[in-house]
């Protein structure tokens, strides 16, 4: 990663759009025009109303959206990687070793059990299964899900539960870059404050985290900055200098 006085990650100009097919080639511009620097040890909030994007820029800086035009890139002390030109095959690698991701929602897989889940960011980076296995039940524990859930498979559990699966799996690989969609929107306090914690001791290490939170307390206690999103014909953008300084 680089030095923690320099941004780790770089957006400029960013616009996308989508085709609407099944509405005669419509295009639908959503961003337009989005610039932001990010660097180590950093949280970085987006802030505006539902809908304006702030998910969808998200989605482009892991690799699920593909991006209209502007700049996304990660900055190493061996040189800087262009997010927007990235080919598909090398977004593994990427998401494996440097960006994590925790979304509103788990992807379930069929029968494995929950805290296999949790593992497998651990296992893809060649960690021994023993001490991937202890990590992810200290990371399942500390989130206060049951023991008794451990073995079983995520689909068979609450939303919160689901929840606090997808937190862990996204926190115990520490990746230097985290991407944060809602992560405590179905959890109760003791578990909101789990997640803060979590964050700043992600902080701390030097990890760059951007995230959306409508829950205006842990906002206020995880973000360095926000940056207000508003539209401008129809798109989402930042304004220029509009960075509010939180701390």
């Amino acid at each position: 990663m680089t030095s923690l006085t320099q941004p780790f990650l770089s957006v400029d100009a960013l616009h996308k759009a989508f085709v609407l097919h099944g509405q005669g080639g419509m295009t639908l511009e959503v961003m337009r025009d989005l610039s932001l620097t990010l660097s180590p040890g950093e949280c970085l909030v987006l802030s505006g109303p539902s809908g304006i994007g702030k998910s969808t820029l998200l989605k482009m800086l892991h690799g699920s959206y593909r991006v209209t035009g502007g700049t996304l890139r990660l900055h190493f002390e061996d040189g800087d990687l262009s997010l927007d030109t990235l080919p598909a095959h090398a977004w593994h690698t990427l998401r494996r070793d440097v960006i994590g991701y925790v979304s509103q929602f788990l992807r379930v897989v069929p029968r494995v059990p929950a805290v296999e889940v949790v593992m497998e960011p651990l296992l893809a980076r060649g960690v021994d299964e023993a001490e991937a296995r202890a990590r992810a039940e200290a990371m399942l524990a500390r989130l206060n899900l049951p023991e008794r859930l451990w073995s079983l498979p995520p689909g068979t559990f609450s939303g919160g539960e689901q929840q606090r699966v997808n937190i862990a799996r996204g926190f115990i690989a520490e990746h230097p870059l985290l991407l944060l969609d809602e992560p405590t929107a179905s959890l109760d306090a003791a578990n909101r404050e789990v997640v803060v914690q979590l964050i700043q001791e992600a902080k701390a290490r030097g990890a760059a985290l951007l995230g959306i939170f409508h829950d205006e307390d842990v906002r206020d206690r995880v973000a360095d900055r926000l940056l207000p999103l508003t539209t401008h014909m129809g798109a989402a953008i930042a304004p220029t200098a509009a960075d509010e300084e939180v701390r």
